[in-house]
């Protein structure tokens, strides 16, 4: 049977990094370690990531950006390959990074295809083959390797491979395939479309892991009922405050960000931050409430003040509306927030009621949203959930309980905010894993 040294599935980022770390480490020499994919068309995700420019990373990382696994276990791994070894490794390929206003640092060309040629090209030097589309039906422990089994036949060969890309026509030509090591990169559900469906799971368990009793979407737009009064304010973005609460009030997460409403719901950065930690709380507790702060450098305590100041004297003609929108709302918020006030976006502020002034102070900076769902893994950035890092020595990213197997990227339980830190695990987790399976391989 057909043997390499290090088979890595998935060549997404995490796996392609893993095979350019590895080809460097045994020293760039051809046909030892091959990187499957079963896709047709590779780095799906880095050409859709940051809207086509491919968010590559943010200014400062660190664990506490993180959510899954132990913060202690990521800082570990995000050390060995932080952000100015990221800048290095792209302008050693010839691509500069620039830093935006948000902390996003993305190609100087904004566009993703830079980063993926970067990478691609970076595999291509190191002797890392690449062959797809060839999709893993399954692999099975052999001895110390492994036995990994195509789900396509052998006859879509053919198919196989990426120009300019070094490729292993053996490799493509076979259903079965026998690793000394392998490392799985096959990310978890998000965006299926791209392969990733869980496939990564299912092997992880197959080979002696388990997976986290909760894995669902993050980084996903919420949803809410399609007749609710927000979506009449669909396409409106504005900066808010987004926070998960307990029917108690008692406060759980909180992101200040840009927020879009939509005709399904919210989405926007704050959003997609919060989500993650919106759904788990819901799941312990079904009363968990997102609470949404239209004007967020105001308390309901300081807003109601300022609102009960605006009221006095006897001849002020400022209205409701008015006042709304020199705090700072859009006039189509203003408008829809006075109506659901249950006035008239004309009334005089001086003439409000106490009711009337708490329920517009209340729909204006703690706005209770009744979320219904969310928008699932097609749209979903990241997956929240998989193998525990408790199960990996993230010294070298190598199984605890599968010798030779190593693991890396977001197969695993750790998923990151919006603005880059989801590539920078990437990143960080492929490179650990392929320097330390290349450097077994190199002294077998």
């Amino acid at each position: 049977m057909l043997q390499r040294d290090i088979v890595i599935i998935g060549a997404g980022a995490a796996g392609l990094f893993a095979g350019i770390w590895c080809g460097r480490t045994l020293g760039a020499q051809p046909r030892r370690v091959v990187c499957l994919d079963g896709a047709k068309k590779l780095g799906a995700k880095i050409l859709v990531a940051g809207g086509g420019r491919c968010n590559v990373t943010h200014h400062i990382v660190d664990e506490q950006q993180y959510a899954g696994s132990s913060r202690n276990a990521i800082k570990k791994v995000l050390r060995r390959f932080d952000v100015d070894q990221t800048i290095a490794f792209f302008r050693e390929r010839g691509v500069e990074l620039k830093r935006e206003e948000t902390g996003k640092l993305f190609p100087t060309t904004d566009d993703g295809r830079t980063i993926l040629d970067a990478i691609l090209g970076s595999t291509r030097h190191a002797k890392a083959a690449i062959v797809h589309p060839w999709r893993v039906a399954s692999v099975c422990r052999d001895g110390d390797g492994f036995i990994i089994t195509r789900d396509t036949p052998a006859a879509l060969a053919g198919e196989a491979g990426f120009v300019g890309i070094d490729t292993d026509d053996e490799v493509a030509a076979v259903s079965e395939l026998r690793a000394a090591r392998v490392i799985l990169a096959t990310g978890g559900k998000s965006l299926p479309r791209t392969g990733s469906d869980g496939l990564g799971h299912e092997i992880a368990k197959a080979l002696g892991h388990t997976i986290t009793s909760r894995v669902f979407p993050s980084l996903v737009p919420l949803t809410i009922d399609p007749t609710h009064w927000l979506t009449k304010l669909s396409g409106l973005t504005l900066n808010s405050t987004v926070e998960v609460r307990t029917q108690a009030g008692k406060k759980l997460r909180s992101f200040t960000n840009s927020t879009l409403i939509t005709h399904f719901g919210l989405s926007g950065p704050s959003i997609l931050d919060i989500s993650r930690y919106f759904t788990d709380a819901y799941l312990d507790d079904a009363t968990t409430q997102l609470v949404l702060n239209w004007l967020p450098n105001h308390t309901p305590q300081s807003l109601d003040a300022l609102l009960i100041d605006a009221s006095r004297g006897s001849t002020n003609k400022l209205t409701t509306k008015r006042w709304l929108t020199e705090a700072g709302l859009p006039e189509r918020l203003a408008e829809v927030l006075c109506i659901q006030a249950a006035l008239i976006p004309g009334s005089l502020v001086r003439e409000l009621t106490r009711d009337q002034r708490r329920t517009l102070v209340d729909l204006t900076a703690q706005l209770r949203v009744p979320i219904t769902g969310d928008r699932g893994y097609t749209y979903a950035e990241v997956t929240a959930g998989g193998v525990p890092l408790a199960e990996v020595d993230v010294a070298t990213m190598q199984s605890r309980v599968c010798p030779n197997l190593y693991l890396c990227g977001e197969v695993l339980d750790v998923d990151g905010r919006i603005g880059g830190f989801n590539f920078q695990w990437a990143w960080a987790s492929g490179y650990v894993a392929g320097i330390s399976s290349g450097a077994t391989a190199h002294n077998a």
